[in-house]
């Protein structure tokens, strides 16, 4: 899956525009490498995104199309 697109169903961020433009400017690296949009994310990879002056670190755990709100918590876990 999509970086931008996991950003966007995990809910780490709320638009996909928005992961978007996040990845365009460097703000987020997968694996310890500063990543593009593109990128391919899978289960065990470890995701960085830079707010302001904080950094949130997840490690992915599953990967899914869609997910309800409830659920989307389930696809990561904060490191």
């Amino acid at each position: 899956m999509r970086l931008d697109k996991f950003l966007k169903v995990s809910r780490l961020i709320k638009r996909r525009t928005v992961a978007n433009e996040a990845c365009d400017a460097g703000r987020v690296s997968v694996n310890g490498k500063v990543a593009k949009a593109s990128v391919s994310v899978k289960p065990h990879d470890i995701i960085e995104i830079g707010f302001g002056n904080k950094t949130v670190k997840v490690e992915v755990l599953d990967i899914q199309e869609t997910t309800k709100k409830e659920e989307a918590k389930d696809l990561f876990r904060y490191l």
